[in-house]
């Protein structure tokens, strides 16, 4: 009896040592990164000797096998994972494109906690073809920006045991504080069972990316980062043309300097920056009277962009920060002369700051300075408190600047392992000539759990509230959001998983009359075993117009209050197949007349280093002020000699703007540091059923080179 007692009471210590696990120094040894395990370092170091299975069991033994190991020298985290696999020819790998989500394919997925505040982390992810994908932690531990890019590298290979992963991270991706060991979790995914395994974190209301649940790798080294600087140097040529005008050939360069002034801290600077390996946007189409959203995909805007995360339950309904306010203005390109930011970590406090220079465009926008800083300092276990401001208009429009606060209580142990967040903030800005209500303000309560995920959300914005470099979804409103999802497991052999999802929203103006309302719910909803999955879904919705909308060319509907109900049924195949796709048809009534939106996507992998994908929207309007059809389509090829040699071609038309695109991109990355893009736009417009005009063409060389020191 005394020796259980004694058993119970070490558990928790015994539990806590079993998830640390000893890095392994290599001083002088050396490691190819080949893919192969076969340096005697790998058979010396410690190991995590096998993960847990999360989903579809929780807390069982996983279907196979997995070990990994963390090595480190002077300058580099190395990384070597072994996953057994009984039927190696069954494994699932298909994606050799550099960021690939790798959501429907064998991968393993790891995240470093390098400032131990349990809050922030680097994710990095393989799949057995060798393919990298890199994010930040966001949306506190649930969610990734995938955005943003290190330098690193990995190399995999699959034998008759399964497949190996050998990576090298160098420390000047990292930012991390002077300690000895590091969060540190792995998952691993088994595609072809809808199985994933973890080392912690086995909790099925947790992801991989809550570091608070992350183990420990100790013995870090200290690390030898010399001087702290990375310099890379751009050189670009462009040749382009427009319809009835000359082409033009323009030269230019680009310089980009980062300084680890610590090893948390670091301070970035771009000289003439240009950004033309950026991929296009994706169109979409619009049949809401408002703007649409489009992320930052620009890499200067987007290293360290977690620093400048706000709020809680602001959405894309606001974004105090939104970077593409610098560098474009109405779908123009602005140049960017110079910017300049800094990031770290000091203690519990977060701090960012950014300031750049756009040129001025004749006819357009002055030559102007904008910037930001953000202050966030972690309170208790999980929560933070911040400030945030803005400065500067891209019109040059003075006295321009916002400042904000906000409070984030956060806990992943509610109810013993449940998640609870909870969380205000408060906005004000300012500008020359601005009237009104220049406050926005909200809350957020969220439970966001494997079996019930409940939020309510209220959000109120001043008709003043105009942010110079924010988005504004829509302001002089105030919108309450409900929504309550059960989603259960049950035992049966054909379902994995119940979807029941309801929601609620009410928009008023800011004398409380109703503006719009919407309902969603999904009495079927289900995912099977097989990974395909079903949805039928019912939304009631309204809208009280208080003037003319025109919805689409000549179709304009008029002010009063409408009342509709939407009906959609959706199916998607499982994405391990070779062809997979998913058909949704939404129909039924909208505002006094129908509509019925069909939208398909379709994706055929023929073999691991091609990749097609497909889709086509269309919207047939029937009204009583006139109908009208909407169509969009879009295609992609994806053509990858290995995860570091890639060629993409993305073509979009619309039926609005009438217009062809295409974007065509060629990546080879030579070096950790070193890149070649190789772009060609080309664009014509429909004049008539059977006749298309040219309208402009660009072809963009850039090379890319970088050094450490």
């Amino acid at each position: 009896m005394k020796r259980f007692l004694l058993f119970l009471f070490l558990l928790p210590i015994l539990s806590a040592f079993s998830q640390t696990l000893k890095v392994y120094n290599l001083n002088q040894e050396k490691i190819r990164i080949d893919g192969v395990l076969d340096e005697p370092a790998w058979v010396k170091a410690d190991s995590i000797s096998n993960l847990t299975m999360v989903e579809p069991l929780e807390n069982v033994s996983p279907s196979f096998r997995t070990v990994v190991k963390v090595l480190a020298d002077s300058k580099n985290i190395y990384i070597g994972v072994r996953c057994y696999d009984k039927h190696p020819d069954k494994i699932t790998s298909y994606s050799k494109i550099r960021d690939s989500r790798l959501y429907s394919e064998d991968r393993i997925k790891f995240v470093f906690d390098t400032n131990l505040d349990e809050r922030t982390g680097y994710i990095f992810a393989v799949n057995p073809s060798g393919t990298r994908y890199d994010a930040l932690v966001s949306d506190f531990g649930e969610g990734e920006n995938s955005s943003w890019d290190a330098i690193w590298d990995a190399r995999t290979r699959i034998d008759s045991k399964g497949w190996t992963a050998e990576i090298v991270i160098p420390v000047l991706s990292l930012s991390f504080s002077d300690v000895d060991s590091w969060g540190f979790n792995i998952e691993r995914k088994i595609q072809r069972k809808m199985e994933t395994d973890r080392w912690t974190a086995v909790n099925k209301n947790y992801h991989v990316g809550q570091v608070i649940h992350a183990g420990r790798i100790s013995g870090i080294p200290k690390f030898n980062i010399g001087i702290g600087l990375v310099s890379k140097f751009s050189g670009i040529a462009k040749l382009e043309k427009s319809y009835g005008e000359k082409m033009e050939f323009t030269p230019s360069y680009s310089l980009d300097f980062t300084q680890r002034i610590s090893s948390d801290i670091s301070a970035e600077l771009t000289v003439n920056t240009d950004f033309a390996e950026t991929e296009v946007d994706t169109r979409r189409t619009n049949l809401t009277r408002f703007p649409l959203f489009f992320p930052e995909k620009r890499s200067f805007f987007l290293e360290g962009a977690d620093i400048f995360d706000f709020g809680i339950g602001l959405g894309h309904d606001i974004v105090p920060f939104f970077t593409r306010r610098i560098g474009l203005f109405k779908h123009t390109k602005v140049p960017l002369i110079w910017g300049t930011k800094i990031n770290g970590r000091a203690n519990n406090t977060n701090f960012g700051a950014l300031i750049s220079r756009t040129d001025a465009v004749s006819g357009l926008v002055p030559a102007t300075t904008m910037g930001a800083f953000r202050v966030k300092q972690n309170i208790w276990k999980e929560s933070s408190v911040g400030v945030l401001g803005t400065f500067g208009d891209p019109q040059g429009r003075e006295n321009s600047w916002l400042l904000g606060t906000d409070f984030i209580y956060q806990t992943s142990e509610f109810m013993g392992d449940k998640n609870f967040l909870a969380g205000v903030w408060f906005l004000f800005n300012n500008r020359n000539g601005l009237k009104g209500d220049k406050s926005a303000v909200g809350f957020k309560i969220d439970y966001p759990n494997d079996l019930w995920d409940i939020s309510l959300r209220v959000k109120r914005i001043g008709d003043g509230f105009e942010p110079s470099l924010g988005y504004v979804q829509r302001n002089g409103i105030i919108s309450y959001h409900l929504g309550a999802d059960f989603m259960p497991r049950p035992k049966w052999k054909l379902i994995r998983q119940f979807f029941f999802e309801s929601g609620w929203s009410l928009i008023t103006d800011l004398h409380n009359r109703w503006l719009n309302y919407y309902v969603f719910t999904a009495p079927v909803h289900f995912l099977l075993e097989s990974g395909d999955r079903f949805e039928f879904n019912i939304s009631p919705r309204g809208e009280n117009l208080d003037e003319d909308f025109e919805i689409s060319e000549n179709v304009i509907i008029k002010p009063k209050a409408y009342h509709w109900w939407r009906y959609r049924l959706e199916f998607e195949t499982a994405s391990k197949r070779i062809i997979n796709g998913q058909a949704t048809w939404w129909f039924g009534s909208f505002y006094d007349g129908k509509l019925d939106q069909l939208e398909f996507w379709l994706a055929v992998r023929p073999s691991g280093s091609v990749n097609l994908s497909f889709n086509y929207e269309r919207n047939i309007a029937r009204l009583p002020e006139g109908n009208f059809t909407q169509d969009l389509f879009g295609g992609k090829l994806q053509f990858s000699f290995t995860p570091n040699f890639e060629l993409s071609s993305f073509i979009q038309y619309d039926s609005e703007s009438k217009s062809l695109g295409t974007n065509t991109r060629l990546r080879w990355t030579f070096s950790m540091l070193g890149d070649l893009f190789l772009v060609y736009n080309h664009n014509v417009n429909k004049v008539s059923r059977d006749v298309w005009l040219y309208d402009s063409n660009q072809f963009i060389l850039k090379i890319r080179y970088g050094f450490w020191k």
